[in-house]
């Protein structure tokens, strides 16, 4: 019913893909954080020399800005590690599908052996393999048995 509401539901996409793409972000974000704290050094710089001018809100002014590029830096970090769970969860769920789909195939393997033998014939083969082994058994006995004088020399010595 719901499909006919919302229609199919879309094709699972693919983890290598957008493993790809989280790998990308987290590159950009670090590049951005790279740029934000060389903003951070100038800033402070700027304000070491307003203090030395005596210009102090300028000073001022230079450390608020470098703390405001400070939060920002601190949200990248925490992209980036929210990211990074991301991508361990999804790895994580990729290996789990992998190993579903491994016990599927194998399960479907078996099923189908089971289905190729018929206890009936397991049965037929066993009964076969009995009677072949006791056709073995009576052959060797008949070819262990002394024949001549060695036969009446062990009914003799047993007695």
């Amino acid at each position: 019913m719901f499909t006919r509401l919302f229609g199919k539901p879309k094709e699972q996409t693919n983890a290598l893909a957008t493993l790809d793409k989280l790998n990308e972000t987290i590159e950009m974000l670090e590049k951005k954080e790279k740029v934000l704290l060389k903003k951070v050094a100038a800033e402070v710089e700027k304000a070491k020399e307003f203090t030395r001018a005596k210009n102090k809100r300028a000073a001022i002014q230079c450390l608020k800005r470098k703390r405001l590029y400070e939060q920002q830096v601190e949200q990248l970090g925490n992209f980036q590690l929210r990211i990074h769970d991301q991508m361990i969860m999804l790895e994580g769920a990729k290996a789990t599908t992998e190993t579903v789909d491994a016990l599927r195939t194998g399960a479907a393997a078996m099923k189908a052996m089971q289905k190729a033998t018929n206890i009936d014939d397991v049965d037929k083969t066993m009964d076969e393999i009995n009677e072949q082994t006791e056709n073995m058994k009576q052959i060797q006995e008949a070819l262990s048995a002394p024949i001549g004088s060695a036969a009446d020399f062990d009914e003799v010595t047993v007695r």
